[in-house]
């Protein structure tokens, strides 16, 4: 396997990971503005512009380009994160130079018709409503407000219905020839590639970008809080968040490690305790995850409105536990096995790849070679995560409990008591 790195005349990066077993390839270009880089008059607009990237341009339909890439056996796709945005597709080998003159197509001539923004406004729109009916996307919501209060970081993707119904072509236009810019744009294809091939086709497609005018984000800043919902669901979720490292600061791999022992697979803490032992929920799991300046560290379940308090409980426990006391060494060793297989295990998808060596680029302005992060992970000692639980419960929580009805103010507040009072 070989990776190739170039960086065009005009500032635009090229990345290509050649992998010798595989009949396809994935490639994509990720641009490195996403939610957090609108303002408040724009809130949404990077979502907005993903969708409206595929209705059409000078030369395409929206029919015509789902039924070219289509007609190759490929697919198109595009997300939207709070510091990204990727447009991306899988194809057969050989056909890369379809696929990226769609894209390019796609990214520079986009026409934004009247009929077609408005029709994708529905679309939108109806995607906002989808998540009030899902407990879960209003407890994640709720969680980036009170982690991040009055800022982009603290708004969710989609918008609202009061931002997006403001959205016109002017307004996309100006976004996209601000913000698309070359220098902020990375090119990464992993696979059946061959990089002085792929070089060639970008450089004649993507040679016109322009340098923008990149609106810096707002820095992030952590607030926590307690919010509660409390409309009635089947279920009553809970959503514990605590401020965690960026992907520059020294302890982010550590903070992966303790997400693995504390709620990440079958043999965690959270699992064997809550589930297996009490029988207090279905799923339950912890996360984290780093941006450029902020990080968050989450604990995720949802129970019975009866059976909230017990579940609680026992997660402030046996996060006040390895604070106190640290995790025993058998633990950390799984959690770091989990976590170099997994890191690993993502080389062999050229999707991931192709997104993985995008984001390098765009974070550290390098690829990090895998023996860098297997050595990072094994840096990871016992003393580290105990440290790391300690900060985590010395900090200010953000606390969200959605479904319990007119219980779930006080289940909220009984949580930051519990926090409080055991840190």
């Amino acid at each position: 396997m070989t990776t190739q790195i170039t960086t065009l005349s005009n500032g635009l990066r090229v990345v290509s990971h050649h992998m010798d077993h595989l009949e396809t390839l994935s490639l994509g270009v990720w641009v490195a503005t996403g939610a957090r880089h609108e303002a408040l008059a724009e809130h949404g607009i990077s979502h907005f512009l993903e969708h409206m990237a595929f209705k059409g341009t000078a030369r395409r339909t929206a029919q015509a380009i789902a039924e070219e890439i289509e007609t190759i056996g490929g697919e198109l796709n595009a997300a939207t994160s709070l510091e990204n945005t990727a447009y991306f597709a899988r194809i057969l080998k050989g056909d890369e130079g379809i696929a990226l003159e769609i894209l390019a197509d796609i990214l520079q001539n986009s026409l934004f018709y009247s009929d077609e923004l408005e029709r994708e406004r529905e679309v939108i729109l109806q995607e906002i409503a989808a998540t009030r009916d899902s407990p879960d996307d209003i407890a994640y919501d709720l969680l980036q407000e009170a982690a991040f209060p009055e800022q982009p970081l603290g708004r969710p993707i989609l918008g609202t219905t009061q931002s997006v119904k403001r959205f016109d072509k002017s307004v996309l236009d100006t976004f996209l020839a601000r913000h698309y810019a070359r220098e902020h744009m990375v090119v990464s294809a992993a696979g059946a590639v061959h990089h002085d091939s792929l070089v060639r086709h970008v450089e004649a497609l993507f040679g016109g970008l322009t340098r923008g005018s990149v609106r810096e984000p707002v820095g992030a800043r952590y607030g926590g809080g307690v919010c509660a919902y409390e409309r009635r669901f089947e279920q009553s979720h809970l959503l514990l968040g605590f401020e965690g490292p960026s992907y520059h600061a020294a302890d982010v791999f550590t903070a992966q490690v303790f997400s693995g022992l504390f709620g990440g697979g079958m043999s965690s803490r959270l699992f064997q305790e809550v589930r297996e032992r009490r029988g207090l929920c279905y799923s339950i799991y912890s996360s984290a995850w780093a941006l450029a300046d902020a990080g968050l560290f989450s604990i995720h379940a949802a129970t019975g409105a009866d059976m909230m308090t017990e579940l609680s409980e026992v997660i402030v426990s046996e996060l006040a536990s390895i604070a106190r006391t640290g995790a025993a060494e058998a633990e950390v060793a799984r959690a770091k096995a989990q976590l170099k297989a997994g890191l690993l295990m993502g080389l062999e998808s050229s999707s991931a790849r192709a997104e993985q060596m995008a984001r390098h680029l765009m974070a550290h302005d390098r690829l990090m070679p895998k023996e860098e992060l297997i050595d990072r992970v094994d840096n990871v000692g016992i003393d580290d995560v105990k440290a790391f639980a300690g900060q985590l419960m010395s900090g200010s929580p953000s606390i969200v409990v959605v479904g319990s009805g007119r219980k779930s103010k006080a289940q909220a507040a009984h949580i930051a008591d519990m926090i409080g009072s055991s840190a």
